[in-house]
């Protein structure tokens, strides 16, 4: 009998033990443990990880790398400039649906094969034994390109928040990208806080399970300061907008064609619910995680999704015309506004929130980041890779975090030469994710429709119409992030993300050519995961002595 058919024993044989052991949760969580490990043994790797979070720590993990609050602060000049009020909020809402039926999709995938680094093992599986390496190969470039890059941007969205009170005090100082001054302060600030959230990732599991309760606190603190101080203070300065005005306004500050100048507001809309599948990456540090991680994807972007609503709704009625908006001359216009608006105590105040959030964030991102790091390394294919894939006395892949500090602080860098060719980089961090979830629909609708390993958490009826639903709408997310963002086309307005996505799709091709099949993703290993069952009951309580390890 098979590991995995252990599992499934074990789990029918649940029923009538389980009033028996009740009373005993340490037996039970063990007993959980154990199936998690003979899962992850069923698909051909030795646990090494140690299994420390929950669910709670599992939804964490999504819940703070999306952040919605700062998402939509990021992204809001750019919905407003793209179509208007009228299309930001409507175009939020059609991104909802679809992305939380491409996150129940993704889900129910990592309930089938919930392993560190899942989203390049689940597109090799997808593929089936004729394309399955291939694609395997692809997705797993692509997903480390975007979460190194998202690593760098999301600090520098935190140190953007810093610099723009060089506007709000009026100080004697640059406060323009095009400036090498600016840019070198820039630069400095974001590297020192990418060191310090490295290095709160060598703390131990048992005290690093904070850092998520820490991080989620902070962005629902967030959320709750916008929800209650903002409308007080926009009462006592400029005034709430009107229905009309918050619901109805257009404009076109991108000077693309009217039809398309709408359609450029899924670039703010959709980057808000990327990356969700970052609690599949903490998947084989997470109990139960067949069920527990696939609820943390899917519940995680769904409370996500309904806080962006509330949070893009607050904004439209709290903040001025688009006009006044882009005039205040800063890095992140929402902290002139909060100014205004909340008064030079309060706007600080405010400010170090938005701050310290996205520090965590990018804390909580790295994790993501370090576990795929990790995960590629533990098969061979990297450079030094038995020293990457190393793990902590305390199951950490600890050189997976150095990996990312080092690749990330290079992607910052090139703040120093040019704004424009930073920009250019982080623009391209949310396409290779939009790309992989899209992809890995496909594969599962036409490749493998009836051999994929069966999943815990399944949608049932529902899998196949959402599969194919997924992949149109990833298509055009992946369509609208390729499209420039400001017209006429120049050199400075180009959008590079196509050119860089093309770079590292022709790098994993390579590295698909050039590395052996018996080195990484061999067809033989993703025939055995097809042969696989990794389904069992909901939940494991049966006596841990009846459960083996695979010799």
């Amino acid at each position: 009998m098979s590991s995995t058919e252990l599992v499934i024993a074990v789990a029918e044989g649940a029923a009538p033990q389980t009033q028996e052991l009740s009373h005993d949760e340490d037996t039970k969580q063990q007993v959980l443990e154990d199936a998690d490990n003979l899962q992850l043994e069923s698909i051909g790797y030795k646990p090494i990880l140690h299994r420390t979070y929950g669910l709670i720590e599992n939804f964490s993990t999504t819940f703070a790398a999306l952040y919605f609050v700062g998402g939509v602060r990021v992204t809001f000049s750019t919905g407003i400039a793209a179509g208007g009020n009228l299309a930001y909020w409507t175009s939020y809402l059609v991104t909802c649906v679809f992305t939380f039926i491409t996150a129940a999709v993704i889900a129910e995938i990592c309930s089938a094969l919930p392993a560190a680094g899942s989203i390049y093992l689940w597109a090799a599986e997808a593929g089936g034994p004729k394309y399955g390496r291939f694609l395997g190969f692809v997705v797993a470039w692509w997903s480390i390109a975007a979460w190194t890059t998202f690593c760098a941007s999301n600090t520098q969205s935190a140190v953007n928040y810093m610099l723009s009170e060089i506007t709000v005090f009026n100080l004697d100082f640059p406060s323009d990208p095009s400036s090498v001054k600016f840019r070198t302060v820039q630069w400095i600030c974001t590297e020192v806080l990418l060191a310090l959230a490295i290095l709160v990732n060598f703390l131990p599991p048992r005290v690093f399970r904070y850092v998520f309760y820490l991080s989620s606190s902070f962005v629902l603190l967030d959320f709750l300061l916008n929800v209650i101080w903002l409308p007080i203070g926009t009462a006592n300065t400029w005034g709430f907008r009107t229905a009309n005005e918050a619901f109805m306004t257009t404009y076109n500050g991108t000077g693309a064609p009217e039809e398309w100048n709408w359609c450029l507001s899924y670039l703010a809309t959709a980057g808000i619910l990327i990356g969700f599948d970052a609690s599949g990456h903490v998947a084989e540090e997470t109990k139960n995680a067949s069920i527990d991680a696939a609820k943390g994807i899917f519940w995680s972007t769904v409370v996500s999704g309904i806080g962006g609503f509330i949070t893009i709704v607050l904004f439209l009625f709290c903040t001025p015309d688009a006009a006044t908006l882009f005039s205040f001359g800063s890095p992140q216009p929402f902290v002139p506004l909060y100014a205004v608006v909340l008064g030079q105590g309060g706007h600080v105040f405010m400010n170090i929130v938005c701050v310290t959030a996205l520090w965590f964030n990018t804390a909580i991102a790295i994790v993501a980041a370090s576990r795929l790091v990790f995960a590629v390394a533990r098969d061979g294919v990297l450079p030094f890779s038995s020293w990457v894939s190393e793990v902590s006395p305390e199951g950490q892949p600890r050189n997976a975090v150095l990996v990312i500090w080092g690749v990330s602080a290079l992607v910052t860098c090139t703040i120093l030469p040019s704004g424009v060719a930073f920009t250019s980089l982080i623009s391209a961090a949310g396409v290779p994710s939009a790309a992989a979830y899209g992809l890995i629909c496909f594969e599962c609708f036409f490749l493998t429709p009836n051999s994929f390993p069966k999943p815990r958490w399944s949608l049932g009826k529902l899998r196949r119409p959402f599969q194919f639903v997924s992949i149109f709408w990833n298509g055009w997310v992946v369509a609208v992030l390729f499209s420039p963002y400001e017209f006429p086309i120049t050199g400075e307005t180009l959008n590079y993300a196509p050119i860089i996505m093309t770079g590292v799709t022709l790098f994993a091709v390579l590295s698909w050519w050039f590395t052996p099949e018996e080195a990484w993703l061999s067809t033989k290993r993703n025939t055995q995961f097809s042969e696989a069952d990794t389904s069992a009951g909901e939940e494991i309580t049966r006596d841990p002595k009846d459960i083996v390890t695979r010799e």
